[in-house]
């Protein structure tokens, strides 16, 4: 029965690290989301936006070349406005796997920051705290003197 009442304070260290790792992650899934609809249309605007000259503007493209470039090119989008587009098409998408990586490491830095940080800060203060309780209780040794 020495387990019963031993490590008290690690227990209550557990379940206040338990109940603090919900408002974390809250935190952490409500980040996501947002970030991740924003970057998700902004993806989806870079990718389905058209840049045309005046020429293939007067020509009709315009008409063809709408969505994103396999839609445009099944419309019957000229080669040449979707290998001017191209690049830029690419680049929204690295942008968008940035975004996602930035986004990964700044939860994770987060997740350290406010929650691993915070569980190992109270894990010290209560051992140096139950280390002194401890040291407290034991009563000082008393050394025997022999008596002559």
């Amino acid at each position: 029965m020495v387990w019963r009442h031993k490590n008290r304070w690690f227990r209550r260290w557990l379940v206040v690290i338990v109940f603090w790792a919900v408002p974390v992650a809250i935190v952490a899934v409500r980040e996501i989301q947002e970030e991740m609809a924003y970057n998700a249309v902004d993806l989806e605007r870079s990718l389905t936006s058209w840049d045309l000259t005046d020429a293939q503007r007067a020509a009709g493209a315009a008409a063809r070349c709408h969505g994103e470039p396999d839609e445009a090119r099944a419309a019957g989008c000229p080669a040449a406005v979707l290998a001017a587009n191209a690049p830029r098409q690419q680049e929204a998408r690295d942008e968008y796997t940035v975004r996602r990586t930035t986004l990964a490491a700044y939860l994770w830095h987060a997740f350290v920051g406010y929650w691993v940080v915070p569980a190992v800060t109270l894990f010290l203060i209560g051992m140096v705290i139950g280390g002194i309780r401890r040291a407290l209780r034991r009563p000082p040794s008393v050394k025997s003197t022999p008596n002559h």
